[in-house]
């Protein structure tokens, strides 16, 4: 499905997981299209800054901010403001390796506050504004793991299959408003993902990887396309039919192999 295609996006748009890996290229797409940026964080974005207004950015805001928490969303709306916003692009995420028992329940808290509960209350917030104006466009960024169960990477994985089908949801929602929702789903990309989520010792932690540049024009394209879903990669998309295919256990099974420590 893809409804209200452009060439082009314009207007004021928030990136957020903007400081490295697929945020940052994305920030890079919409810069090149002249956009005005606010890009959020976790981290430092002095170089995340640098490269988007060297990229064409008309301007570009930072904000360091948690959107595992109530104070890192509201900061993000006060620093919005009364302005309108052209497209959000809810692409920040968290995870961590291992198996789900061995984990403290904070770090699986914080990936569930971080995937879904943050991204979802943004694209609330920033959604209504969107269907008041009569505008905008929002991006989410899922994952071909959330159509596998995620063996020794499992709530990340399971973070993700909620984010897949809450955007085609959202989508099917607002079909006949002029809100466009697109999904992307990478598949494993090279970002700092899998050393952040204590995944070096695993053999997708040491595989071959996308180009976070070209997953994120992917994503990009699809968005100004008005197309409700985009794997990005042909590997990937062989993987996503495969898993729909096989047995969840089989899938399961497989998974273990690739994310589960050495011995697993």
């Amino acid at each position: 499905m893809s409804k209200n295609p452009v060439e082009a996006l314009s207007g004021f748009a928030i990136i957020t997981g903007a400081s490295s890996g697929i945020g940052l290229e994305l920030a890079r797409c919409a810069a090149a299209d002249g956009c005005d940026l606010l890009l959020v964080a976790l981290d430092d974005m002095t170089e995340a800054a640098a490269i988007a207004h060297a990229a064409g950015a008309a301007s570009v805001e930072t904000l360091v901010a948690d959107l595992a928490t109530r104070e890192g969303l509201d900061a993000v709306l006060e620093q919005i403001g009364p302005r309108p916003v052209a497209a959000l692009f809810a692409n920040a995420g968290a995870g961590q390796g291992g198996a789900f028992l061995g984990q403290e329940w904070s770090a699986i808290a914080r990936t569930i506050h971080t995937n879904v509960t943050g991204t979802v209350a943004l694209v609330h917030a920033i959604g209504r504004r969107m269907r008041e104006q009569g505008l905008g466009r929002i991006l989410i960024t899922g994952s071909i793991v959330g159509d596998i169960p995620g063996a020794f990477n499992l709530t990340y994985n399971s973070t993700k299959s909620f984010l897949n089908d809450f955007s085609v949801g959202l989508a099917e929602e607002l079909k006949n408003s002029p809100v466009v929702v697109s999904c992307l789903l990478p598949g494993a990309t090279d970002t700092p993902f899998f050393e952040k989520a204590g995944m070096e010792d695993t053999i997708i932690g040491n595989a071959p990887k996308a180009d976070p540049a070209k997953v994120a024009r992917d994503g990009y394209q699809a968005l100004l396309a008005g197309e409700t879903q985009e794997v990005s990669g042909l590997f990937n998309k062989m993987q996503s039919l495969f898993a729909d295919l096989m047995p969840d256990e089989l899938v399961a099974r497989l998974h273990r192999v690739v994310a589960g420590p050495r011995g697993a």
